[in-house]
């Protein structure tokens, strides 16, 4: 420890750096959902934390996009924080000519033939003022409005004043950033547009994309950053929800194998939801065919079969839908409840639905839970309910250690954690006493979740370790500039099968 010299005789207070850093737990149910939307950003990870405002970005329930819906069961059934990605698949976006000034929807999709533009000038004498500020003439200012009018009622506006063509901090290019309606186009003009009101020209007309395929999901390597690969761009996401292009259709088939491959390297947990055609006897089959077998399929739960609720598209009729979503909420809120120890499922683990499009018997589930497909169930008096939390390496024949879907995501949201908990080694001096520091941040972590249940074992000696010393680290591994840290636990895993044993006690044996 090194001190400061002192500068005269006396007391002196010297304040001194604590041995432990604190390391902080992620969160643990973040949703990312990909799919078609009528309005908003496109490929673009866009943090979405309420139904509303969903629905004030991307447009909320359309009977014939299936994303809607999935995003809706979220946020009915527990669900906080969901990452939307939309997908345009050869959408256009509206365009707006406010004389020689070029405005575009933001975003693609017919939603933008709903918007006008209205120019006006400033008056000379009151825009000396603000031009001097902004470095520009006052005959280069002018004010931008901006109106969504759908069916006579106007659902937005947006105004903003003082703006400019010309190279300053109000120019019309970057203000229009923060809007949610129009960006402008590129070059701008070198003189202010005309006043007057502007509509969309029939020729610049936007359009809404069609069905997604395959290709909107997985675009080639020209594309990288677009499709499910948009993710790459966010910070952090837990769970993957794909919901099926159209309510009742099913993803294009090849979409899986490469999403769950994307989970893997995200340390991500896809959410699988089968076609609608899957029965009982063809919906294991399909998992196999669907996704290639191995042990990346600890990333995968599948959960079957879809739910029955009413469609506010279609006037309350009740319908199907996937049920991924729904599940996701589901696991939000048992993770914000229980933590993510905690299996999502049973009789707490209820569903925002009416129904299920295939009720099953205790039989069918029986056959269906040893195979890893989780099963969702209607019980008298408790209503529809999550009935399994296998991943898909939960079938009996493979013994997988992450057989359990709690078990998989705990491990996933340890390396999380310690991973960004312990950045602070980095080119810190790798002899004991770093070690020290280590194993006392690690273990404090690993000691505080063991109060909270998430371990098994009645001491942190049965619980859990973490090493990090001489053994771990040898001395070349030092030369090569590596500490070496080791942390097990001992996973609690869900109690599935409850027996209770029932013994006739004779009046002899009571003697």
């Amino acid at each position: 420890m090194l001190l400061p010299a002192m500068p005269y005789p006396g007391v002196h207070l010297v304040e001194l750096p604590g041995g432990s850093r604190t390391i902080t737990g992620v969160a643990t149910a973040i949703t990312a959902f990909v799919g078609s939307a009528d309005r908003g950003p496109v490929d673009e990870p866009v943090l979405v934390q309420s139904w509303s405002e969903f629905e004030r970005t991307f447009g909320g329930i359309r009977r014939h996009r299936g994303l809607g819906y999935a995003v809706r069961d979220f946020f009915r059934n527990g669900g906080g924080n969901a990452l939307v990605v939309r997908l345009a698949g050869g959408a256009r976006p509206a365009l707006v000519r406010a004389d020689t000034l070029v405005l575009a929807a933001y975003g693609p999709g017919a939603w933008g033939n709903d918007l006008t533009v209205e120019i006006t000038h400033p008056d000379p004498a009151d825009a000396q003022d603000v031009a001097a500020g902004q470095g520009v003439e006052p005959g280069d200012l002018f004010h931008l409005t901006i109106r969504e009018v759908r069916a006579g009622t106007e659902r937005a506006v947006e105004r903003f004043l003082n703006v400019t063509t010309t190279d300053g901090p109000r120019q019309v290019g970057l203000v229009l950033e923060g809007s949610r309606l129009m960006r402008a186009g590129t070059p701008l003009p070198a003189d202010r547009p005309a006043p007057g009101t502007y509509e969309v020209e029939a020729a610049d007309q936007g359009a809404d994309s069609g069905t997604l395929t395959a290709d909107d999901y997985l675009p080639g390597p020209d594309d990288a950053g677009s499709g499910i690969y948009a993710l790459q761009a966010a910070d952090l996401f837990n769970l993957l929800c794909l919901p099926p292009p159209t309510p009742a259709g099913s993803l294009p088939p090849r979409v899986w194998a490469d999403a769950l491959a994307f989970c893997v390297e995200r340390d991500a947990v896809l959410l699988v939801d089968p076609p609608a055609d899957r029965t009982v006897d063809t919906v294991a089959d399909w998992a196999s065919a669907a996704l290639p077998q191995g042990v990346q399929n600890r990333n995968a739960a599948l959960y079957f079969p879809r739910l029955r609720q009413p469609d506010p598209a279609r006037g309350g009729t009740v319908a199907e839908f996937a049920a991924c979503g729904a599940v996701a909420g589901v696991m939000a809120r048992t993770d914000a409840t229980r933590g993510v120890w905690k299996a999502p499922a049973g009789i707490d683990a209820s569903l925002a639905a009416s129904g299920l499009a295939v009720p099953l018997t205790d039989g069918e589930n029986g056959r269906l839970n040893p195979l890893g497909v989780n099963c969702l169930r209607s019980f008298r008096d408790v209503g529809t309910v999550v009935w399994g939390a296998r991943t898909m390496r939960g079938a009996d024949a493979l013994a997988d250690e992450y057989r359990y879907l709690p078990v998989r995501r705990l491990a996933l949201f340890l390396k999380a954690s310690l991973y960004r908990g312990t950045q602070w080694v980095v080119f810190e001096p790798n002899d004991a006493p770093l070690w020290g520091q280590i194993r006392m941040s690690v273990g404090a972590f690993m000691q505080d979740l063991f109060r909270q249940g998430a371990f098994q074992g009645g001491s942190p000696r049965d619980a859990y370790f973490v090493k990090c010393d001489a053994e771990t680290t040898t001395q070349y591994d030092i030369d090569r500039g590596m500490v070496n840290i080791l942390v097990g636990f001992a996973p609690v895993k869900p109690a599935e099968f409850v027996i209770i044993g029932l013994q006739q006690k004779t009046s002899d044996a009571a003697a």
